[in-house]
């Protein structure tokens, strides 16, 4: 076996192994009443009443009314529940009668299952089925908050050094920055997480074991120059310091073991401190996260128990406080959504600071974790820690194809959208595909957790948060209703601030990952119907659209015969290709009540972003 994929095979063996079986919990809450299920085109709407202090919900079905009832496994990943209703079960097969239950999920997991509510999905008729988006035009705007651009992660800022030729012949370094910069300009992209502040390159240890962050600064040097903030990862574990110096993960031998000495650890976030506030200045770094270490709850991450997670956080975070109290710590970084409650019992009973709680989640749209901080700063009289996904995205599965694919472009927004009231920042993880971490891209598509491939082309997962960027001015209603409304066909609608804009977004996703290459029931059409408008005022339309047939660039390679690598003739049209075309529609007249209406098709996967400019 090659030295890569004896590493592939260690993560795979230890990625799913909890380092510690510890759990916490708030208490099991009551099942959720009022489960209903309708039945719709393609799936089951399942739709119940939230339940005070609930974190989230997990679904389960069956195929009689006597059950056996088994959580409904959507294929995306870590944590199948949702954090609130409605629901499409789009795994149901037509015709075929189902029974459905729903768990209260809380920190200690999934309590007692709902009522049972029966439901059969219907069968494709002849013509996509309808749904209607009402935007209310004249309501008052609110603020659309930017939870998907204040962070975004990427690979090790490390790579902005790299001297060596990449992927597909690739300049790593130079598209590595470029790439930070094309998130910046055109998602709005603030800060961005990446691992390894303490990699060998960027840290060594003297023989006196004082500390020299000569590599870190010309890395960091380099990284602020593109005007962004960084998220600084405490991790991983320099070997002089580690009490387990083969303990590695990654092709690139991160070292994850716990401290041998714990005051060095200390010593270590302490001196970093110190020399990051002597070169950048002591009120940029005041500006900055510090988040300790990187899914300390999984084996591949960690050497110790939860308990020593603890006192990693502690150790560092007082070492960070005691420069500088501005500097906001958190933690605990945790795959799955895991030992947030168990961080803040802790940093509650020792008076620990925790500025903010920060966790990681794949494949369905975040947890609600607000009753939990909000319980913290009642019990505490702090202020209530921030909530920050610092790792986001489709899938936790390295090289997987839905990466690539037009199915993950209307989950991103379905999962940013889910997060504006509960989630202060949701990171999408990463920004590009100049990714080392299992090894580098063996080929041009080939499932990179990127937005951006080798070479900067923007995937279908780009141009949605780009989209969302687009939307001008506040946030007014838009409520969807229908075959699927607001499980499958969701939007956002803003006006500008001198209302001579209004924008719609609507999207067509489900989070079933059997539905990759998309699902002819679940396509539908979309009548936006605007209210409040001026009787008779004219409005130029135009769209933007992504789905198979367009801003799909990996069905553009495809067609260019695929492969591993473009030749030059075939990256000059992938780079022509590149974009996200605007269509002209055809002029919008609002009626003598001031409704204007515009109807476009909506396959799944896909999205439409619309644009009425008055005239």
């Amino acid at each position: 076996m090659t030295e890569k994929s004896t590493a592939r095979a260690d993560w795979e063996t230890r990625i799913g192994k909890p380092s510690d079986q510890r759990l916490t919990g708030i208490g099991e809450l009551p099942a959720p009443g009022g489960l209903s299920a309708e039945d719709g085109t393609g799936h089951v709407l399942l739709t119940w009443q939230p339940v005070a202090g609930a974190l989230g919900y997990l679904v389960h079905r069956a195929e009689s009314a006597d059950g056996p009832f088994e959580p409904l496994d959507h294929l995306g990943g870590d944590v199948l529940a949702v954090p609130h209703p409605p629901y499409a079960d789009t795994l149901a097969e037509p015709g075929r009668g189902y029974f459905y239950k729903v768990a209260t999920w809380s920190d200690g997991g999934p309590g007692a299952l709902s009522e049972a509510a029966p439901g059969c999905a219907r069968a494709a008729g002849s013509s996509p089925a309808p749904v209607t988006v009402a935007v209310d035009a004249a309501a008052a705007a609110t603020p659309l908050p930017g939870v998907w651009n204040r962070m975004i992660g990427a690979e090790h800022f490390s790579l902005l050094a790299w001297e060596q030729p990449g992927a597909g012949g690739s300049d790593v370094a130079k598209e590595y920055a470029r790439a930070l910069e094309i998130v910046r300009d055109e998602i709005g992209v603030r800060s961005v997480r990446a691992h390894g502040t303490f990699l060998p390159e960027t840290l060594s240890v003297r023989p006196d074991g004082s500390f020299d962050f000569s590599g870190l600064d010309e890395v960091y040097d380099r990284f602020l120059a593109t005007g962004l903030q960084p998220v600084v990862e405490l991790s991983f574990m320099p070997k002089e310091l580690a009490a387990d110096p083969h303990y590695t993960v990654f092709d690139y031998q991160a070292l994850v073991s716990k401290p041998a000495v714990w005051e060095h650890w200390g010593d270590l976030c302490r001196e970093l401190t110190v020399h990051l506030q002597d070169r950048y200045g002591k009120d940029t770094v005041a500006a900055w996260e510090f988040e300790v270490w990187n899914e300390a709850n999984l084996e591949v991450f960690w050497n110790g128990t939860q308990d020593d997670y603890h006192r990693l956080y502690e150790v560092a975070v007082r070492a960070v406080k005691g420069v500088d109290e501005r500097i906001r710590v958190g933690g605990p970084s945790s795959a799955a959504a895991g030992w947030v409650g168990a961080l803040l019992e802790y940093c509650q009973e020792r008076d620990v600071p925790v500025d903010f709680v920060s966790t990681h989640t794949y494949g369905n749209a975040p947890l609600d974790f607000r009753p939990m901080t909000r319980a913290f700063e009642e019990a505490t009289g702090r202020p209530e820690p921030e909530i920050l996904w610092t790792e986001w995205g489709v899938t936790p599965t390295h090289f997987h194809r839905v990466s690539d694919s037009v199915f993950a472009a209307p989950f991103v927004l379905r999962g940013m959208k889910s997060a504006l009231s509960s989630t202060d920042a949701l990171a999408y993880w990463v920004a590009s595909d100049q990714f080392e971490e299992l090894g580098w891209p063996p080929r041009l598509f080939h499932g990179g957790f990127g937005l951006l491939t080798v070479g900067n082309l923007r995937k279908p997962r780009f141009w949605a948060l780009y989209l969302l960027s687009q939307l001008a001015g506040g946030r007014i209603p838009s409520d969807v209703s229908g075959d699927g409304a607001e499980a499958l066909v969701e939007a956002l609608a803003t006006r500008a601030d001198d209302g001579s804009t209004l924008d719609v977004l609507l999207w067509n996703g489900t989070l079933d990952q059997s539905k990759i290459d998309g699902s002819t029931p679940l396509n539908r059409t979309a009548t936006v119907r605007i209210s409040g408008l001026e009787p008779g005022a004219d409005y130029t339309a135009l769209s933007r659209r992504v789905d198979e047939e367009h801003s799909n660039i990996q069905a553009v390679w495809n067609d260019l015969g695929g492969g591993d690598w473009p030749d030059e003739p075939q990256w000059a049209k992938l780079r022509s290709a590149d974009q996200l075309p605007v269509e002209p529609l055809a002029p919008v007249i609002a009626d003598d009540t001031g409704v204007a209406t515009l109807t476009v098709p909506l396959p799944n996967p896909g999205i439409r972003f619309l644009r009425l400019t008055r005239v």
